[in-house]
């Protein structure tokens, strides 16, 4: 009995693996090679003096992981990223500016970085690293201003996410993403006030679109009804 409630108690912290087969692990991480790679050099020679200027931002790794390995997750999403970099810059600087001590300033940032990705629909997790590097970034950083916002934070999301997409539809990934075609006479037609309805009374933010969530619905459906 203490076995089994120990098993149990492991699985809520140590979950299945997230399904990715070896060839999209190797897809996935050479994109992040390509894009982290690409986005540092075109901001080097876009500032020219790399000792002076923050050409590629540690939130950035996060991002590359997001766009390159998971591109169907709503988080992931162009508008997501740029979106939310470029609304967490804007925050943290002023955060910055305006609030004191750092440490109190910081976590204010990342809350009310996250209250408006909410807001504008551009939800981002890394983004809430901008936010704490726009207060607590150092000298360097605090010195530049609301230049930050632009560069390196704009310019590092831009040129990213423009390898994001041209890579992951070399490659055979739909990005910005695309729901999977339902098939054409649905198993069940789910209404889409009723789906909402259903998420909402999930209670928790789940990492998929409802178009996603709705075609997986009719694939699982028809996959049960074939067996029968």
């Amino acid at each position: 009995m203490a076995g089994d409630t120990l098993t149990a108690w492991l699985k809520r912290f140590v979950p299945e693996p997230m399904a990715m087969s070896h060839g999209e692990r190797v897809r996935a991480g050479l994109g992040i090679v390509i894009g982290l790679g690409l986005t540092g050099v075109v901001c080097s020679l876009w500032t020219g003096n790399v000792l002076t200027a923050p050409l590629l931002i540690a939130p950035m790794g996060a991002s590359a992981i997001l766009m390159f390995a998971v591109p169907a997750s709503p988080l992931a999403q162009p508008w997501s990223v740029v979106g939310g970099h470029l609304v967490s810059a804007v925050v943290g600087v002023t955060a910055a500016q305006w609030l004191h001590p750092p440490l109190a300033a910081a976590a204010i940032a990342v809350m009310a970085a996250m209250l408006a990705m909410s807001a504008l629909r551009c939800l981002h997790p890394p983004s809430g690293a901008i936010a704490m590097i726009a207060v607590l970034g150092g000298p360097k950083i605090l010195a530049t201003g609301y230049g930050f916002v632009l560069v390196p934070v704009l310019l590092n999301s831009l040129v990213l996410t423009a390898a994001a997409l041209v890579y992951n539809n070399l490659t055979g990934r739909s990005y910005p993403h695309q729901a999977h075609p339902q098939p054409a006479k649905p198993v069940v037609v789910l209404a889409h006030d009723d789906l909402a309805a259903a998420l909402s009374a999930y209670g928790e933010a789940l990492d998929i679109s409802r178009a996603d969530l709705d075609a997986l619905f009719q694939d699982l459906t028809l996959r049960a009804k074939s067996h029968k």
